[in-house]
């Protein structure tokens, strides 16, 4: 019996350490970079890609930090020059996410430039707890202020739809057209879990030890995709690797508790604004959708409430339609810069 009372103990003792551990906040990891990128709007600092990531882009690309706040950087890659183009990127990718994109795209005619959030990627890593919507939304304008930029077409996917639109809510008049692909900028006015798999990781010890220890996310996100073959293990290697070696992989069970599931969640002020401004533009639009999305599939009706005379694409791709359809991507970002580029000349 008190062999078995010790076993007990020892096993509830472990339990509380492993708890403790897998549930710490995180620290910030600062990255260096190597060199210099001069840009029109300043010098800053290079970063070499690792040879996994350099391999899955053209050679061409730029790479570079913004410190948006002292020892937190955000990571920018950047191709081609002309009208800014700013695609952002959504939970647990980076702006890799658009290079299949950028390579459809006139680089001679437009700027593609991709942030990647904290947290993810090769940017800096913070503690959980610093992972909110307020604070994503502020360091993506931070971004976008210090490029100096006038104006811009916009496309966002998940996390990259309402943290993008949040970001240029800050600075009005920027936006000139956008590519909506699977996301949502509406607040939640009822209870509601955007997927089970968010419900799951939402319960605390427990949605660490899934995406922490039990389980890589990186590696099973191919069950989101219409196509699972368009996950490879290059492309989960190019987005898992720098969060795992980076030693704080607290980012993707961060971001999935930081979508809103309710009127009182911590994100919903933040969804509230972004809704806002949303209903205030009149520009240029194109949704592109993937239908065989299991996590915002359903919500192409919202998009379009959201949009009523965007031009409408939809494809068989799944939740990272950009791995799937970058050429359908890509031509509706050239049509809407076109719309923009032509009213223009006419005006002049």
């Amino acid at each position: 019996m008190k062999t078995f009372l010790r076993i007990l103990v020892l096993i509830a003792f472990t339990l509380i350490i492993l708890s403790f551990f897998v549930t710490r906040d995180g620290y910030v990891v600062t990255p260096i970079g190597d060199g210099q990128v001069i840009l029109d709007s300043g010098t800053y600092e290079a970063f070499p890609l690792p040879i996994y990531a350099s391999n899955m882009v053209d050679s061409n690309y730029k790479s570079y930090f913004i410190e948006v706040e002292q020892g937190l950087k955000v990571h920018v890659i950047e191709a081609g020059e002309g009208f800014p183009v700013f695609l952002m990127h959504g939970n647990p990718t980076s702006g890799f996410l658009y290079r299949k994109v950028v390579e459809k795209l006139p680089l001679n005619k437009v700027r593609v430039i991709m942030p990647t959030s904290l947290g993810l990627g090769f940017s800096s890593k913070i503690p959980a707890s610093e992972h909110t919507a307020e604070n994503h939304i502020y360091w993506i304008n931070k971004v976008l202020k210090e490029l100096e930029l006038k104006e811009l077409v916009y496309a966002g996917q998940d996390w990259g739809g309402p943290i993008g639109m949040g970001a240029l809510s800050l600075s009005p008049g920027l936006l000139k057209g956008a590519v909506l692909l699977n996301t949502g900028f509406n607040a939640p006015k009822v209870n509601a879990d955007l997927s089970p798999a968010h419900a799951l990781v939402k319960t605390p010890v427990f949605g660490e030890l899934l995406l922490e220890v039990i389980f890589s996310i990186f590696e099973r996100l191919k069950s989101v995709q219409g196509n699972p073959d368009s996950w490879t293990s290059e492309v989960a290697e190019l987005y898992g690797r720098p969060v795992y070696e980076s030693g704080n992989s607290k980012a993707p069970l961060a971001m999935m508790r930081m979508v809103p599931d309710g009127p009182n969640h911590p994100s919903t002020p933040s969804m509230r604004r972004v809704e806002e401004y949303v209903k205030t533009l009149e520009i240029p639009a194109e949704i592109v959708w993937g239908e065989n999305d299991p996590i915002l599939g359903r919500a192409l009706p919202i998009m379009q409430q959201n949009f009523p005379n965007a031009r409408l694409t939809k494809t068989t791709a799944g939740h990272f339609l950009q791995e799937e359809v970058p050429n359908e991507i890509a031509e509706a970002l050239i049509r809407v810069i076109e719309e923009i580029t032509d009213s223009q000349t006419q005006k002049n």
